[in-house]
């Protein structure tokens, strides 16, 4: 992995079409290796979609195309010799909505090492602990690594989805609003372990909470919507407005639409 300061990812000239609707246009930025970039922006402005091109998830979208690169430690992800599969592995994702599979702590972690080919007991018994003690869920449930990952609290299915990712050692977690089912306890948790997890990982966080943003993140991109009407339809797409430093994205940014949007006057 490159070294602090440097870019992790560059996207250049995005653009996805789900069927014959455009749904982002034209996004250009860098993610910055071991640090959290956070995507803010209204709903429906196209947030989602770019941070799951990163890793692909876009193909699995009947209809779905994509345009533009995406590189990645000097790859083109979209290049035709490059498998996606290999892609999702070594830039993991968390959803939304815990997703724990309907099995043992233990087998939900081991899930994908199990895929990569990892038989012996004793190298799975280190990896479940390692990527459970990332997680910072390992005090809790060590004891108890039989027990239904459903069985755990939402918190710690969110901890476990995110041990899950860290599992098969990828080096960029993207993070789609991880905290927005969960309590602002089990919130702040996830927000704490982003903190630890950065310095070892770069992250890419989409969330609706501006101020969750602040707190954890380096980097924001602030995202919006067009607008289009004709004889026949109304049309909207996301855009990328602008990305900076979180610093100078709440308190000083360039654009006219991402201070009206930050104080609460726009979307």
């Amino acid at each position: 992995m490159s070294a602090n300061g440097t870019s992790a990812i560059e996207i250049k000239n995005l653009n996805v079409h789900y069927g014959d609707k455009l749904a982002v246009e034209n996004v250009s930025l860098s993610v910055h290796s071991r640090k959290i970039t956070a995507f803010i922006g209204p709903s429906g402005c196209g947030k989602s979609t770019v941070l799951r091109s990163i890793n692909r998830m876009n193909d699995l979208i009947p209809g779905a195309k994509v345009d533009g690169e995406i590189m990645f430690q000097g790859s083109n992800l979209y290049a035709p010799n490059v498998d996606p599969v290999e892609v999702r592995r070594r830039i993991g994702m968390v959803f939304q909505k815990p997703n724990p599979f309907p099995k043992s702590i233990y087998d939900n972690v081991a899930y994908g090492p199990r895929l990569l080919g990892v038989r012996k007991k004793s190298v799975l018994d280190d990896i479940v602990e390692n990527s459970l003690q990332q997680a910072a869920l390992w005090d809790e449930c060590s004891l108890d690594l039989k027990r239904s990952g459903l069985a755990l609290s939402g918190g710690q299915q969110q901890r476990l989805c995110i041990a899950r990712a860290l599992a098969v050692e990828p080096e960029v977690i993207l993070m789609d609003e991880p905290a927005s089912a969960l309590d602002p306890i089990s919130t702040r948790s996830i927000e704490d372990l982003m903190k630890e997890l950065v310095k070892h990982y770069t992250i890419v966080i989409v969330t609706h909470n501006m101020q969750q943003a602040q707190r954890v993140s380096d980097y924001t991109a602030f995202f919006s919507i067009r607008k289009s009407e004709d004889l026949y339809a109304s049309r909207r797409w996301g855009v990328l407005v602008e990305c900076d430093t979180t610093e100078r994205i709440f308190h000083h940014p360039t654009q006219q639409e991402t201070e009206d949007y930050i104080g609460g006057r726009f979307g």
